[in-house]
């Protein structure tokens, strides 16, 4: 009974690894950093999508609601000194806006700290993206019980150029990106909390305490609380962060499921949908709506924001009924949004980096601006990492395998990440999309690739030759990875180039 009592709480909390495994967390954060904020403001220009929201933001910095702006703004503000309080472009008017607030009050922070440049509104941007890298390194080892896993998957987000040029552009995916790897890392300290608690009670008092009808409660959950926060946070953001709501609370709950079955539970199942699924769902969908509800503060303050008085009347009814109507108004913008874009990208392509999108293009034929030659060019085009991505699709099949086959949850957990930030937009393949909406689940693709790189190695036990195999191998991948890296970022930064040399980066036809 005693072995069996240890084993079933070695089965709920495996145990860590003796090194902590923060060194290499830091050194591959410290170089996912340089590459972030290294030349941040250049291009000195407004690029794609910057052109809607560090505006924005600047009104909500002096307004408390976004506003409508004067012909030639984006070219005022590169043509000033960045003091956005003297910056005059706005007219006064409300401003439709088809997204939340929350991510443009985070851009608007490095505009408060460092002006209205392309500096500052790309700063706040690039500090996520940088956190992001630590905490894919922490939340892999932490999934995974792996120090190698977690420096392998902290490196390829370092290195991935979908997520580097998101980090380096005052846009809202990587915010969004931030927010839902953050509520994934803390369902997986809440995972690990909650079975820390049964395994305590097994070793206490043996399997027969826990081997009942309904087995014993998980206790206080506020890891999934704090979890439902960010997700709070995430659609406050962008939207599409409520499909990653529904897929990690339901996960979450399949992970309770488990932890019951694992110390005898008769029906885990009945369980936890009579004992945890209803208290999740209620508490985390009111956290939710009430974080989603708050980050419209400045609307909801304000006399001037669009649809504000659409209801009539003063009260709080007629403020929300407002708001709803808004929102009607901003979903049939979304759903109708089927303009043609040169950039426009197919679900289908995305794992094969086969469209993204260009950000910046600038034909240089002056000297003085940089170029070396008679033509160069200064590109920002948000492809990924090649060999990140396309050993990323072995890596999916390989979890996806490890998933089915072998019941493997930590596959389960990262292809979950993937698929919430996929699948839903293959029910809008005639809507205009991009490939750089990936960001969100590089992260996850990022572990999915660590933890196949890893499984090279064998188990521990393995023979010599197998270990040794399985390093090189690991080895060669980092390499190509890097070496990668190395050669796209001047596309991934903005780099003025010679047009030869811009032209041996194009890999594919579809990139131009």
């Amino acid at each position: 009974m005693a072995r069996d009592t240890a084993s079933i709480a070695e089965r709920l909390l495996p145990t860590m690894p003796r090194t902590s495994g923060w060194l290499s967390a830091l050194i591959v954060t410290a170089i996912g950093g340089f590459l972030r904020l290294w030349n941040l403001g250049q291009p000195h220009a407004v690029i794609f999508d910057e052109t809607y929201y560090p505006k924005d933001a600047l009104a909500l910095l002096r307004f408390g609601v976004e506003q409508t702006v004067v012909s030639g703004a984006d070219q005022k503000i590169l043509d000033s000194d960045g003091n956005w309080q003297t910056l005059d472009i706005f007219t006064g008017t409300a401003s439709f806006v088809v997204h939340p607030p929350l991510g443009k009050w985070i851009i608007g922070l490095g505009e408060l700290a460092f002006g209205a440049t392309p500096f500052g509104w790309r700063f706040s941007v690039a500090i996520l993206g940088t956190i992001a890298v630590l905490l894919t390194a922490r939340i892999a080892r932490r999934l995974t019980r792996s120090n190698l896993v977690g420096l392998l998957a902290g490196l390829f987000v370092a290195l991935d150029g979908v997520h580097l040029v998101m980090s380096r552009t005052g846009l809202l995916d990587m915010v969004l990106g931030f927010f839902v790897l953050v509520a994934f890392g803390l369902l997986l300290i809440d995972r690990d909390r909650s079975r820390a608690r049964l395994a305590r009670l097994v070793e206490a008092s043996g399997i027969g305490a826990t081997a009942t009808l309904w087995g014993p409660r998980l206790g206080r959950r506020p890891w999934r609380w704090a979890a439902a926060l960010a997700l709070g946070m995430a659609c406050s953001v962008k939207w599409s962060a409520i499909y990653f709501a529904v897929a990690f609370l339901a996960m979450s709950l399949v992970w309770d499921i488990s932890a019951r079955r694992a110390v005898g539970v008769e029906r885990p199942w009945r369980a936890t949908l009579l004992r945890s699924a209803p208290t999740t769902v209620l508490v985390s969908a009111a956290i939710i709506a009430v974080t989603y509800l708050a980050s419209w503060t400045g609307w909801f303050m304000s006399d001037n924001g669009w649809d504000r008085a659409w209801a009539g009347g003063t009260g709080v009814v007629a403020a929300l009924s407002s708001l709803l109507h808004y929102h009607s108004e901003m979903w049939n913008f979304h759903v109708g949004l089927t303009t043609e874009h040169a950039y426009a990208s197919n679900p289908w392509s995305w794992p094969f980096q086969a469209r993204p999108t260009s950000f910046h293009w600038q034909d240089i034929k002056d000297r003085s601006q940089g170029c070396e030659s008679d033509y160069c060019a200064s590109e920002v085009l948000a492809v990924g990492n090649p060999i990140i991505w396309w050993a990323g699709i072995l890596a999916m099949a390989y979890q996806l395998w490890r998933w089915l086959g072998r019941r493997d949850w930590r596959s389960a957990a990262v292809l979950v990440g993937i698929a919430a930030g996929w699948l839903p937009w293959m029910l809008y393949l005639n809507r205009t999309i991009f490939t750089f909406y990936t960001v969100v689940y590089v992260p996850f693709l990022a572990m999915a690739l660590a933890m196949s790189a890893a499984a090279l190695l064998g188990p521990t036990d393995a023979s010599e030759r197998r270990r040794r195999n399985g390093a090189i191998a690991i080895g060669v991948l980092v390499a190509a990875v890097v070496i990668a890296a190395w050669w796209m970022y001047p596309l991934w930064s903005g780099a003025v180039l010679p047009y030869d040399q811009w032209q041996l980066r194009i890999w594919m036809p579809t990139w131009v």
